[in-house]
C-alpha cells in the first residue's frame, strides 16, 4: 500500500468520524493561528554563538526592519483568541454541570501540557549540563521554552471571564469589545503621550488583560450571533484604518514582536496596535467563514486541520524545543548557516527557510510522545502530580533568571 493511499484512507476515516454539526471554518481558523506560532518563532528568532559555544537569542528584525510586515501576517493570536471565545461560549452553553466545573475542566486541559513540558525540561537540563551543554545555552533554551507559555496564563484568565463576556454580548452585542479597546487606548496615551515622563512603567501591564480579552470578547459575541456581516466589515475596515494610523501618524513600532535594542514593543504588554490588528483579522475571518467551510468540506484538507487541533497545546508547548533539538547539537559543530550564525544577512534568511522543514519534522517526532500530556492523567497519583508541579516551578525559576 502506497503512502498516498494510506493518507487518503486516513482522511476518509476522519471525514466519516466528523460530526455533521462540527464548525469546520472555526477549526480551520484555529489551525492557521496555531501554525503561525511556530512559523513566526522559527523565522523571526535566531541564535548567535559565543566563544565557549553557548547559544544566545538574536533576531533578524534587528538587521532587517523590512521583515516587520511578516509579523503582521504571522501574529495571529488575535484569531486564536477570537475562535477561543467562539468555541468557549458554545461549550459553556453545552456544559452538563456548573460553571465552576466547566472552568475546572478547561483549565486542566490547558495546564497538563504546560506542566508536562516544564517538568521534562527540569529533568533534562541537569542531564544536558552534565553532557557538556553550556549553561548559556540552557538559559537560552529555558527562556525560549517558557516564552510562549505566557499565553496559557492569559488564556486561563479570559476563559474564566466567559460568563461575564456572555452577559456583555447579550447586552451590547459586538460593541461589548469597544470598552476594552478604549482602555488600551487610554493606557497607551498615558505611557506614550505628553504625560509619559510622569507615568510609572508598571502602568503598561494594565493592557495585558483588555489587550487580549478584546478578541476573545469578539469571539463570544460572534458565537452568540451578535455580529453579522455588517459588523464584520466594520471590524475589518476600522481595524485596518486604526492600524495604519498608529503606524503612520502615531509612529508605533512596525514590528508586532519585540526587537532587541528597541525601547518600545507592541507585544509585551500589548499596545493598541495588537487589538487593531486583531479587529482587522477578526473581521476578515468572519467574512471568509463560509468560503473556508466549503473549502474544508474536502477530506484531504479537513484531515490535517483535525490533527493540528488535536495537538494544539503540544504544538504551542514544544515547538521551541524542536528548534533547540537542532540548534543545541549544531552548536557543538560550530557555525551553521541559518542555525547558529548571526541572523544579519539575506543568506541567513534563505538558510533559515531551509532549516524550517527540519524543525517541523523534529516537532512531529516530539509530538508522538508529548501528545500524551494533553490527555487526562488518569494514572498519575497525587504524589506524581505534586512532583510535576515542583519540577515545573523549579524550571520556571531557572528560566526567569531567578536562580
Amino acid at each position: 500500500m502506497s503512502a498516498l493511499t494510506t493518507l487518503r484512507k486516513a482522511a476518509d476515516r476522519i471525514e466519516r468520524q466528523t460530526p455533521a454539526h462540527r464548525d469546520r471554518a472555526v477549526d480551520g481558523l484555529r489551525a492557521l493561528a496555531l501554525l503561525a506560532v511556530p512559523t513566526g518563532h522559527w523565522l523571526l528568532g535566531g541564535f548567535t554563538l559565543d566563544a565557549e559555544g553557548g547559544l544566545h537569542n538574536a533576531s533578524p528584525l534587528s538587521a532587517f526592519g523590512g521583515l516587520a510586515p511578516a509579523g503582521w501576517v504571522l501574529q495571529m493570536l488575535g484569531i486564536f483568541f477570537l475562535v477561543g471565545g467562539y468555541a468557549s461560549v458554545l461549550s459553556y452553553h453545552r456544559r452538563p454541570g456548573s460553571a465552576g466545573a466547566w472552568l475546572k475542566g478547561r483549565v486542566a486541559r490547558l495546564g497538563r501540557p504546560v506542566l508536562g513540558v516544564t517538568a521534562v525540561w527540569a529533568l533534562a537540563a541537569p542531564v544536558l549540563y552534565a553532557a557538556g551543554v553550556p549553561e548559556a545555552t540552557l538559559r537560552t533554551g529555558a527562556t525560549l521554552v517558557i516564552q510562549p507559555l505566557w499565553f496559557v496564563g492569559v488564556y486561563v484568565v479570559v476563559t474564566a471571564l466567559t460568563p461575564y463576556c456572555v452577559r456583555a454580548a447579550h447586552r451590547l452585542g459586538g460593541w461589548a469589545a469597544a470598552p476594552l479597546l478604549a482602555s488600551v487606548a487610554v493606557v497607551d496615551f498615558l505611557r506614550y503621550g505628553p504625560l509619559a515622563d510622569s507615568v510609572p512603567s508598571w502602568l503598561a501591564l494594565v493592557n495585558i488583560l483588555p489587550g487580549w480579552l478584546f478578541a476573545y470578547q469578539l469571539g463570544v459575541s460572534w458565537g452568540e450571533r451578535r455580529i453579522g456581516r455588517r459588523g464584520a466589515w466594520l471590524l475589518l475596515a476600522g481595524g485596518t484604518v486604526l492600524f495604519a494610523a498608529l503606524l503612520t501618524v502615531f509612529h508605533y513600532p512596525a514590528s508586532m514582536v519585540g526587537v532587541p535594542g528597541e525601547a518600545r514593543t507592541n507585544s509585551h504588554p500589548p499596545s493598541l496596535l495588537v487589538p487593531a490588528l486583531a479587529a482587522a483579522q477578526s473581521g476578515a475571518a468572519m467574512l471568509l467563514r463560509d468560503r473556508l467551510a466549503r473549502l474544508l468540506a474536502r477530506p484531504a484538507l479537513w484531515a490535517p486541520v483535525v490533527v493540528i487541533n488535536l495537538c494544539a497545546m503540544t504544538i504551542l508547548c514544544w515547538h521551541q524545543t524542536a528548534m533547540l533539538a537542532a540548534a543545541v547539537p549544531g552548536a557543538f559543530v560550530g557555525e551553521l548557516a541559518g542555525l547558529t550564525t548571526a541572523p544579519d544577512s539575506l543568506g541567513w534568511i534563505a538558510a533559515r527557510l531551509a532549516w524550517m522543514p527540519v524543525f517541523a519534522a523534529l516537532l512531529v517526532g516530539i509530538a508522538r510522545y508529548a501528545r500524551r500530556f494533553e490527555e487526562p492523567w488518569k494514572r498519575a497519583t497525587a504524589v506524581r502530580r505534586a512532583l510535576a508541579g515542583l519540577l515545573a516551578a523549579g524550571f520556571a525559576v531557572f528560566a526567569l533568571g531567578l536562580a
